[in-house]
């Protein structure tokens, strides 16, 4: 099997690629909006694997990158409009549980709340994975670098949950 790094092939080339890095960058600025990393965040207990503070943002810069990369090629690829479709529809539900993590985690003060939900994040993910690979597989390896991430923050969230629970008074300031 031959991968295809880009091809274009819709009859309007900017488009995808406007609207892909439109969401990429909505998402990037919505996220840091809702991590507020103040002093309920540093006086929680984290391990000592958890890499610095700083590293988040690089990180999820390029992985967001990756994904618009990854939707501008399974949209170019598709063969179809039931196809362009479902590629929409995959991207939308990992944008929905992309951007609700931060909010539950960092503003509603609820790492638990937010270890749940990243499953859904995780299983969307998934999704994209195996929903892209048939259309482009190319676009489906781009999304492996943010399924491996989700699934390093998921056990990071769960190890804050374990060493800082219960998280009852989430609201009190």
């Amino acid at each position: 099997m031959r991968l295809t790094l880009y091809k274009w092939t819709c009859p309007d080339m900017m488009t995808p690629t406007i609207v892909a890095a439109s969401v990429a960058i909505a998402l990037g600025i919505g996220g840091g909006l809702m991590t507020p990393i103040g002093d309920w965040y540093r006086d929680l207990r984290k391990p000592s694997w958890q890499p610095p503070n700083w590293a988040f943002g690089p990180a999820w810069s390029i992985i967001l990158g990756l994904a618009a990369w990854s939707a501008v090629i399974a949209w170019n690829a598709a063969a179809d409009d039931g196809a362009r479709r479902d590629i929409v529809i995959l991207f939308a539900t990992n944008a929905v549980f992309h951007f609700l993590w931060s909010p539950l985690f960092f503003r509603a003060r609820r790492p638990d709340w937010a270890l749940i939900e990243v499953v859904f994040l995780w299983a969307s993910l998934v999704a994209l994975v195996a929903g892209l690979w048939p259309i482009a597989p190319m676009a489906s390896l781009l999304i492996v670098p943010y399924l491996s991430w989700v699934s390093f923050a998921a056990f990071l969230n769960y190890t804050i949950v374990r060493l800082n629970r219960p998280f009852g008074n989430a609201f009190a300031r």
